[in-house]
Formats: structure tokens, sequence, C-alpha cells
């Protein structure tokens, strides 16, 4: 008896270590056919870890990945791979997210659906007992997605109000508007750089990470949590305070390089120092405590079967590789081309004219095939500008609607302060620059809708793109300046729709449709 467990004990270890040479083997040819597949999208989310510095941070998370799961290797050795069909389920809601992704032209969703595919593929190939083992290793790649500018307009607002309540506080006198602040000495914008963006996506990762490495209970680690989401909000309130302050006490250009250097150097590290001290003496995990019991996820070795395996990786492929056959068919099936030059309508009332004095403008849609602007002036003087942009198809730095796109779009010398009283199926902004006011008036013309909800616009699209149908996209600006004496130019602007008519006619002119 002595003899043949001795023999058995060293026969089943061999054979656990072919299984996972043969699982690991099997999962790194489907996760390279995947990234082969969507490479295009693969390489846009490493273009945005290199290139904006709000995501630098991500290039540590694939080396924090490996780190994560050399840690659970003892545990890990005691337990049998075996391919899981369930995993699969995954792996296809990734490809219906990267499909919705594609036909909205939601970049986020597409990142996201990739690497949910590779989390599944990894669940898939390794099975369920390795899967809730490695389950923090797996959900740790969401990090890997470049999320979170979508919400610097609402991190600028929420700066914005901190710093007035912070300013009353020291007494000095400030008013607001939209991301504006005036006091006595100066006007400053929170810019979306000073949003804090930036430092709230990393110190989430990093409070994950610890909360994950350094506490056992759930309770600790959802509180750590919390904290690593609020500290980074209210320290950025206060750096944008204490830039404001120190303009107030000295001038704009000390301000502005004071607060480069310390909180680019110096501010962020002191936070991150800050939250793990306070942290420190509730970290409740041992150096050597396991990470999962073995037994208790696994406590009978499962028999992996090749044939499986194999079976659960082809499938795996075929469900990616799904979703961008279908995009590629609809797109071929709905190709068309807008017409080589916009033809601007007479509009009753009102003349064209060759430019208007003042502040320029026009409207920003990055990736558009066509974008025209015409000026009009009216009998009185009033000046009014009709903008059209045409998009033959939506896809990668080619929507109709996504951050920047619109009548104030970046470096453009206009600035979005407020959303005005839309005017019917439209939406109306009011921007500034140098204390000019404008407001604009937009209409999106897609999927046969005319509407101004962004949200709207991504329904239609996803739906000409998941349906088949005209892929074109269509954006009418009509924008005038304020007039002298007075902060509000929307009597221009109606009287010239009154007379422009139906939005739809003119959009579809424009498309070629």
């Amino acid at each position: 008896m002595t003899t043949g467990a001795a023999i058995s004990l060293p026969t089943a270890s061999i054979r656990v270590r072919e299984g996972w040479r043969l699982h690991l083997g099997v999962l790194g040819l489907l996760a390279a056919s995947i990234l082969l597949i969507f490479h295009r999208d693969a390489w846009a989310m490493a273009e945005i870890w290199l290139g904006s510095s709000t995501y630098n941070h991500c290039l540590l998370i694939p080396p924090l990945i490996a780190w994560l799961v050399w840690q659970r290797q003892p545990e890990l050795s005691r337990l049998t791979p075996a391919a899981w069909a369930p995993g699969l389920l995954l792996v296809a809601a990734g490809a219906g997210g990267w499909l919705l992704g594609e036909a909205g032209g939601v970049g986020l969703a597409r990142h996201a659906g990739l690497v949910l595919m590779l989390q599944g593929a990894v669940v898939a190939c390794l099975g369920k007992a390795v899967a809730r083992g490695l389950a923090f290793p797996i959900f740790y790649a969401v990090f890997l997605i470049p999320a979170g500018d979508e919400i610097v307009p609402m991190m600028q607002t929420v700066t914005a109000e901190m710093c007035m309540v912070l300013l009353g506080l020291v007494g000095i006198p400030a008013h607001i508007e939209g991301i504006f602040i005036t006091i006595p000495s100066g006007l400053f914008r929170v810019a979306e750089a000073c949003a804090g963006v930036k430092f709230l996506v990393a110190m989430v990762a990093l409070g994950a990470l610890v909360a994950n490495v350094c506490f056992l209970s759930w309770r600790r680690r959802i509180l750590f949590m919390a904290a690593s989401v609020v500290i980074p909000v209210l320290a950025n309130g206060v750096r944008a305070w204490g830039t404001i302050y120190i303009a107030h006490l000295t001038n704009a250009d000390f301000a502005g390089s004071f607060d480069h250097v310390v909180y680019g150097g110096i501010f962020f590290a002191i936070v991150i120092a800050l939250l793990l001290a306070v942290g420190w003496p509730f970290f409740d995990r041992k150096v050597g405590d396991p990470w999962f019991d073995p037994a208790a996820l696994q406590p009978i070795p499962e028999s992996g079967s090749r044939t499986r395996l194999a079976g659960t990786a082809i499938a795996g492929l075929a469900l990616a590789a799904l979703p961008i056959t279908w995009s590629a068919a609809v797109a071929r099936a709905g190709e068309a081309h807008p017409p080589a030059v916009i033809a601007f309508p007479d509009v009753p009332g009102w003349t064209r004219v060759a430019g208007r004095e003042g502040k320029p403008w026009q409207p920003h849609f990055a990736g558009a095939d066509r974008i025209a602007i015409a000026h009009y002036r009216d009998a009185s003087g009033r000046a009014v500008e009709l903008a059209i942009a045409v998009f033959a198809r939506q896809e990668e730095g080619k929507e109709l609607v996504g951050f920047g796109q619109g009548a104030a779009g970046p470096d453009s010398g206009w600035t979005w302060i407020a959303s005005a009283p839309p005017p019917p199926d439209g939406r109306a902004d009011r921007i500034a620059s140098l204390g000019t006011l404008r407001e604009a008036a937009t209409f999106y013309r897609v999927g046969g809708v005319v509407t101004g909800s962004e949200y709207r616009v991504k329904l239609e699209t996803m739906k000409a793109r998941l349906l088949g149908g005209p892929q074109q996209a269509v954006a009418v600006l009509v924008s005038a300046e304020a007039p002298a004496g007075s902060t509000n130019p929307r009597p221009v602007i109606d009287a010239f729709l009154a007379g422009l008519g139906p939005i739809a006619p003119l959009a579809d002119r424009a498309a070629g449709l």
C-alpha cells in the first residue's frame, strides 16, 4: 500500500503538470487569435495607454496581473484545469458588447468587449475551479480598459462647486458660471486637465489592488475602496482651490507653475501615502496567508478531456469572430458617398454673406467627410451661421457625437458653459470665448430620425449598423452671437429656424440621400 501510494502521487503530479501545460497552451492560442482578430482595438488601447497621461498606469496592469497569478501559484498547483463550456458565455457577452460598441461608435464598449472575451477565454479553457482561484486577477483586467474621460464634464462641475465653497470659507468673493469662476483678481476656468480624472482612475486601480492584497474582510475592502474614490475627488477640489487662492495672493503665472510642480510631483504621492497610512493599521491579511482553499474549490480532481478542450477553444474562437464578420457585411451593404460640395439653401428673409465680424466660430466634428459653414444676415443686420457636417459612415474617430464633438471643440477657443432650452427635435448649448457669448442649436440626422439627443443618435446608429440601412449621419447647427447689450442670442436663432424650415430635407440633401 505504501509503495503504491508513493508511485501514484508522483504520477498524479506529472499528469497535473501536463494538464496545465496543455490548457495554458490552448488558452495562449485562443487569446492570441482573439487579439489578432481585434488587433485594431488592441492597438488603439495600447496607443491610449502610451499617449494619454490619464491612462499611463494601464501599462502596469499586465505585470501586476502576472504577479497576482504568481502569488497564487502554490494553491493553483493543487488544482486540475478542465475546459468549462459555460465560460463561453463570457466570450459571447464580450462579443456582443463589442458589436454594440462597433454599431454605436463607442470605443469604450469595444475595448470592454475585447477584455471580456479574453477573460471568458481564461474561464472556458481553465475551468470553474481555476477561475474561482484566479477570480481577482481575472477581474483586475478591467483596469486595462481606458475609461474615465466620460466623466470629465461632471468632474469639472464638481471641482468648480468645491472651489466656490472653499473660496467662501476664506472670504474671497467669487461668481461661478458653469466651469468659469470669477474672483476680484481674475477669471479662472476649471479645464479638463484640472477635473482630477487622471488622479481618480489611477487611485481606483490602486485601491482595488490594495483591497485584495491587504484585506480579508469584505467590509474593510469596501470601506477602503470608498475612500479610494472619495479622497481623490476631495483632494482635487482642494488642489484647484489652492491654485486659485495662490493666484489671488500672487499672480496667475506663478499659481500655474506652482500647481504643475506640486500636483505633478508631490501632491499625488502625498495623497497616496496618507491613504495607505490610514489603512495600514486595519490590514488583516498576513504574509503567507493562503489566497484560497484548493480543496474547497475542487474536492475531487477533474479529468480533463482533450476533445472537450479543443471544442471549447474552437467555439470560443467562432464566437469572437462572429461580430466582426457581421459588422463588415453590414458596412459593405450600406456603403455610400456624400456629394463633393454641401449645397446651402436660400432662406426667406435672409441673405448669404461672405463672412462676419467678431470672434470666429466653427463647430468641431473630427473625422467628418464633409463640413462647411455659411453666413446669413437679415434686413435688420442680425447675423447667424449655418454649419453642416456629414459622415458617410461612422467608425472609430469618426463619430457624430462623442467627446469633443459639437459646437465647442477642444482647442477651438470656445468653451461649453451650459445647456439652453432646446428647440423642437434639437438641442441648444451656451458657449463662450473670452467674454463673448454664443448659442448654438444642434440637430442630428441619422437613421431617418432628427433629434438633439446624443443617446438617440447612438441608438439609431446602432440600429443602422446592426440591421443594415443607410449609414450616413449629419449634424446641422444654427448659431448666433449674443448682440451688444444682451446675453440672449436665441431670438435670432429662432427667426432663422422659422425661415429655414424642416431639418430633415436639408440634412438628406447634404448626405446625398
